[in-house]
């Protein structure tokens, strides 16, 4: 079978790519924006990639046209499917029918950490002999690829709330079938599709309601939003981290651990992964393993060999003792754990954060209140306003002192000026960012040799 998918290069449509070719249906598809890592794994598949949305790609045609949740009406490749009758479906459709129908789907849904949560769970899995498929929304470092399918009923997949496409306005994790699912925290985000929290907290509602008797959720037990969604109706065993769950710090940064269960030390963790946020993160890997038969202590020794996935805090390079990370954080939550993490694993040494408030969210000024304050961690803070905001980012910034920029050279130009040894520099974006990471570093290379 021939697929087309139109918007490829997104994280989830590029492992819908990824998958699909090793089900052994020739795929292409096309983007407008094609950048790393995704562009990477799909070349390296083979897959063909068209730039733009001319119709001529849909001739001769495919026998099914996969369609991003970024495309809209008016997009030449829709119209064109629309007018000629073409079969379509979504992405989260796709595959529900061709690959999670049989599965031991494990999902893992909330505002933050899905992507680190979701590679962690799939490498307890791997670790443990059981060979999950798994779909997550950037590049799982164990495994280098964000997606794969394998013949073992595991399947682990990142649980998006973001809409299934223009045609279907339901949240996409409705389509994935979990039995056991983590709902890791929420907040309202995604200003441009929820008109506030109660609308998200229906979609997860409704979640709720696919998960089926014996199947389990995994979640905090303060999260305030999750048990409001809980008391709309349950169905389903359930375990918290809070109740069931617990840990203790061994190191301030999150680098070693106690796990508890049921007020008992079952095991520590000793890792790569910073923050307590992540810490969080591991605790409901462990107990959603658990659910599938994996020991504790097995999950514990796999946490150690753990890798966080490309752009979460990933260390870029280390020029002349000037640390430079990428991270995708780009909601002020998001923001403020990266940044607290950072802070507790490098203590005094200078912190500056570079940020580019780039989603949908961000550019209609919901959480201009308090993006700033998110920032606090950092000793300075350059952010860049890009073309399409409501609201003045400069005024935000120069009200909290902090620098303000139009253009990512400037930016550059101005860490360069500052830079000096024992310094981190992290750059948090949810997107390419003008390609500042490769420029910084290059400059860096420069006048620090």
């Amino acid at each position: 079978m021939h697929i087309h998918i139109l918007g490829i290069c997104g994280t989830f449509m590029g492992g819908i790519a990824a998958i699909a070719q090793s089900l052994g249906h020739k795929v292409t598809g096309s983007d407008q924006n094609v950048y790393p890592p995704m562009s990477t794994q799909l070349e390296a598949l083979g897959i063909e990639l068209t730039q733009g949305y001319d119709p001529e790609q849909l001739e001769p045609q495919p026998d099914v046209v996969v369609i991003g949740n970024a495309m809209s009406r008016g997009n030449p490749c829709v119209e064109y499917v629309l007018e000629k009758g073409l079969p379509y479906t979504s992405g989260p459709e796709w595959l529900k029918h061709h690959v999670l129908q049989n599965a031991w789907v494990l999902a893992v849904a909330g505002t933050h950490g899905k992507t680190t949560t979701a590679s962690m769970l799939a490498w307890l899995l791997e670790y443990a002999g059981l060979k999950p498929g798994f779909l997550i929304g950037g590049i799982v470092q164990n495994f280098g690829v964000s997606a794969r399918v394998s013949d073992t009923p595991f399947f682990v997949i990142e649980a998006d709330e973001y809409d299934t496409a223009f045609f279907d306005k339901r949240s996409k994790f409705v389509h994935y079938l979990p039995r056991t699912l983590i709902l890791n925290n929420l907040e309202f985000d995604h200003a441009d599709i929820f008109a506030d929290l109660n609308a998200i907290q229906t979609q997860f509602h409704h979640l709720i309601r696919t998960l089926p008797s014996q199947g389990k959720a995994i979640y905090p037990e303060q999260d305030s939003a999750i048990n409001d969604v809980l008391a709309r109706g349950f169905w389903s065993q359930k375990e918290s981290l809070g109740k069931d769950w617990s840990y203790q710090l061994c190191n301030p940064d999150g680098s070693r651990f106690k796990v508890l269960l049921e007020g008992k030390v079952v095991g520590e963790v000793n890792w790569q992964a910073i923050g307590e946020h992540n810490v969080k993160n591991a605790i409901m890997a462990i107990a959603a393993a658990r659910h599938v038969g994996i020991p504790v202590e097995v999950s514990v020794e796999a946490l150690g060999l753990f890798k966080s996935p490309k752009r979460r805090m990933e260390l870029k390079a280390d020029i002349a003792n000037i640390r430079v990370y990428d991270d995708f954080a780009h909601h002020p939550t998001a923001i403020e754990t990266t940044l607290a993490g950072l802070r507790a694993k490098v203590g005094d040494e200078e912190i500056i954060a570079v940020l580019e408030p780039r989603s949908n969210t961000m550019k209609m000024g919901v959480h201009q209140d308090t993006l700033m304050n998110a920032l606090e961690a950092a000793d300075k803070a350059l952010v860049y306003e890009p073309e399409g905001l409501s609201w003045s980012l400069k005024d935000a910034a120069n009200k909290a002192g902090r620098q303000c920029f139009s253009n990512t050279d400037d930016i550059v130009a101005e860490v360069i000026k500052q830079a000096k040894p024992n310094q981190h520099i992290l750059i948090m974006s949810n997107g390419g960012f003008n390609g500042i990471h490769e420029t910084l570093i290059a400059e860096l290379n420069k006048v620090m040799s």
